[in-house]
């Protein structure tokens, strides 16, 4: 008897059902900046992050908000007419920096008639009360999704890539989100140096267990000008194998429960920046390979 294939909620079916339609990201830039780089705890930014902030497709932050949101629907015109939109603040730490800034910025997004969500990634680290009652008030116009860099639960990890904070905080900050009927997603980075697959699945765990309403897992990618970059480059870590991906979404799959958003299953760096791996440039291709797996 052959097995049943592995399903999982997408973000396409999640949005159909929350706004009727086909919904598009556009990728914001709001000009903040990082704890992690200005020197509050550090300066060299995560190990890992490129020098975009992970904001690498977003609009440039030299214009608006509502000329990037412009710009943003010019780039997907010839897949989407008279469409619907998520305003998403991509780079950086988007809570980090004085308040009044972000209620300018946000609230110029939200407002917007063509957008019906606003998405806020940053640190679970600078969310404090004040922030989070700003979120909260918007969050009765619109939906307002709060992304949160975990990347992984395992305190030697998260030394390893400097995320500067300990798993207590990002324990809370869901907890603090959820109070004020936020919609929590968390990002998972899987290959991390030094992981093993039952590393990754009990991060993927934990973050469940906290409540996060939907998961981005992020292959790890190495990327020009990083500090991983060098160390790749010193062999001092290897990269995952296309199979061994596969094979690890396969369980990660198994063990997240259905009413959980899969935001992301791969992620894809700049083809320019990507050192390593280089089959995950080719996304479509490594999607397909999963749809196909997950069926069998």
């Amino acid at each position: 008897m052959s097995e049943k294939p592995i399903t999982y909620y997408s973000l396409n079916q999640y949005l159909k059902d929350t706004f009727g339609s086909k919904v598009y990201k556009i990728a914001l830039n709001g000009g903040f900046t990082c704890p992690n780089r200005d020197g509050k705890l550090d300066t060299r930014g995560c190990i890992f992050c490129s020098a975009g902030g992970s904001g690498d497709f977003a609009e440039s932050p030299d214009l608006s908000i509502t000329e990037q949101i412009e710009a943003g629907k010019r780039r997907v015109s010839d897949k989407i007419k008279d469409g619907k939109y998520i305003a998403y603040f991509q780079a950086y730490t988007n809570t980090y920096g004085p308040l009044e800034k972000m209620r300018k910025l946000f609230t110029e997004a939200i407002l917007h008639p063509d957008i019906v969500a606003v998405s806020v990634a940053t640190r679970p680290d600078c969310l404090g009360e004040d922030v989070l009652n700003l979120l909260s008030e918007l969050n009765r116009i619109k939906p307002v999704w709060v992304e949160l860099g975990l990347q992984t639960i395992h305190e030697k990890s998260a030394e390893y890539i400097r995320r500067g904070y300990p798993l207590s905080v990002y324990e809370e900050a869901v907890n603090s989100l959820k109070k004020r009927d936020l919609n929590v997603i968390t990002h998972v980075i899987l290959g991390l140096p030094g992981e093993t697959f039952e590393d990754m699945k009990d991060t993927v765990r934990h973050v469940c267990e906290c409540g996060t309403d939907g998961i981005k897992l992020q292959l790890l990618h190495v990327l020009k000008g990083t500090d991983l970059a060098r160390q790749y480059e010193e062999g001092k870590f290897e990269v995952m194998e296309e199979e061994e991906y596969l094979d690890l979404i396969s369980e990660l799959l198994q063990i997240i429960p259905k009413n959980i958003v899969i935001h992301r299953l791969t992620g894809d760096g700049p083809k320019k920046d990507l050192i390593a791996p280089l089959w995950s440039a080719d996304k479509k291709h490594v999607l397909n390979r999963m749809k196909e797996k997950l069926k069998r």
